[in-house]
């Protein structure tokens, strides 16, 4: 499975790129951009098509600098792309990894690497008027080496326009995601099959942590909580008999993200459990039912008003979020989630291949911290739930009974 998905996210590598340049320089035409420089790593891999340097993929320090990779590319000219490597991408250009011509894999600094960038576009003869950066992802050496050879031009964050890029997920893009998915629920699952009490929640963490690793993830993080405590950090913390247990993780699958969250419990729930999480779950299906290309975005949020507000017993909250390389990204459909955006999409149609997260929590004073979290890609006729089981409460001796299950696939 992990050879086939590989082998997929590769077939766009060639001689072509792997996005649609139309499209982009539509966008760069909106924004008013001449030349982009791409130099976070997600947005370099999606530009790329998959290609991630494997030195590099965990940590960037190296020295007493750090490894900033960049892809060029001048709007109209897709020929003239080229991308700037550390000098032990050599080894990836002779194996054919590129599917620019122009690659130079001889940087070792940050600054080394925007002025090779810098030459590129004096090469290309390119009078850039206004160039579009990732100024969140741009070192401030490497910018002063920008800035000081470009006067005349403006700089300015592209961000969003690379965001568009990206938010229509292609078919292999969703294959990434649905394993990712599916992986990181079964990883909870087996993890809430071995709960016993006397455990604590880093020792939870680092289950997790082996569980995600061992289906091929690369483990990011995970929110925990246990018993009535409202606190998501790993501690101490001792699980004990009847404790209630939320796993919120997100596990990276060739850069692309499984977020998910799921309840467990050591013991058996009560009447008043299963009415709680059900409530919940009221929510989580009512943000389902208008999910199909076209739907207007802001109908997910009216659709769940009615049921969130039947969650009177403790603070509850829902958010609809963009899902793909980051968390959070295209579509945003509210500018009131945890991490400060307009919502762009929320007046804007839905596209089939756009992929969001759905997640309701409660904090109830005396039973805890209940939470139920979703990822579905947009279909033409409705949606497909990615790693959509475990929903409900997972007892500690059962959970690794169940048996992993396909995707949820619903028409409109």
């Amino acid at each position: 499975m992990q050879q086939k998905l590989m082998e997929e996210s590769r077939t766009s590598l060639g001689v072509s790129p792997p996005f649609d340049p139309e499209f982009l320089d539509g966008l760069m035409e909106v924004a008013g951009l001449d030349v982009l420089i791409v130099t976070s790593r997600h947005n370099v891999q999606y530009m790329l098509g998959g290609y991630r340097f494997f030195m590099f993929d965990y940590m960037d320090a190296i020295g007493l600098s750090r490894y900033l990779p960049i892809f060029v590319y001048h709007r109209g000219h897709p020929a003239e792309s080229a991308y700037i490597g550390n000098t032990h991408e050599a080894f990836e250009q002779e194996l054919g990894r590129f599917w620019v011509a122009n690659v130079q894999a001889t940087s070792r600094t940050s600054a080394d690497a925007m002025q090779l960038c810098i030459e590129h576009l004096r090469r290309i003869g390119l009078p850039s008027r206004r160039i579009g950066i990732e100024a969140g992802f741009l070192p401030a050496d490497a910018y002063l080496v920008l800035r000081d050879a470009t006067e005349g031009s403006e700089i300015v964050d592209a961000v969003v326009t690379l965001e568009r890029l990206r938010a229509v997920k292609t078919q292999a893009e969703l294959a990434l995601l649905r394993h990712a998915s599916e992986s990181v629920v079964d990883a909870m699952l087996t993890v809430f099959s071995e709960l016993r009490p006397g455990r604590t929640k880093s020792n939870v963490v680092e289950a997790l942590r082996r569980e995600e690793t061992t289906r091929g993830l690369m483990f990011e993080y995970c929110l925990l909580t246990a018993g009535r405590s409202f606190n998501r950090a790993p501690s101490d913390q001792v699980l004990r008999d009847g404790d209630i247990m939320s796993l919120d993780s997100g596990g990276n699958y060739r850069g692309y993200i499984g977020d998910h969250c799921r309840m467990g419990i050591l013991g058996e729930p009560d009447a008043e459990l299963d009415d709680l999480l059900g409530q919940i779950e009221e929510v989580q299906q009512a943000a389902r039912k208008p999910l199909l290309a076209g739907a207007i975005g802001g109908d997910i949020y009216a659709a769940v008003e009615p049921f969130l507000a039947r969650l009177t017993a403790g603070k509850a909250s829902f958010v609809a979020h963009g899902m793909g390389l980051i968390s959070h990204e295209a579509p945003r459909l509210t500018a009131d989630s945890p991490w400060p955006y307009s919502a762009y999409d929320r007046e804007r149609p839905l596209a089939a291949g756009m992929v969001i997260s759905i997640e309701t929590t409660l904090q109830h004073p005396s039973r805890g911290y209940i939470k139920l979290e979703d990822t579905l890609a947009i279909t033409a006729s409705g949606y497909e739930a990615f790693g959509d089981r475990g929903r409900g409460w997972n007892r500690a001796a059962i959970a690794g009974q169940r048996k992993s299950g396909q995707g949820e696939q619903r028409t409109g």
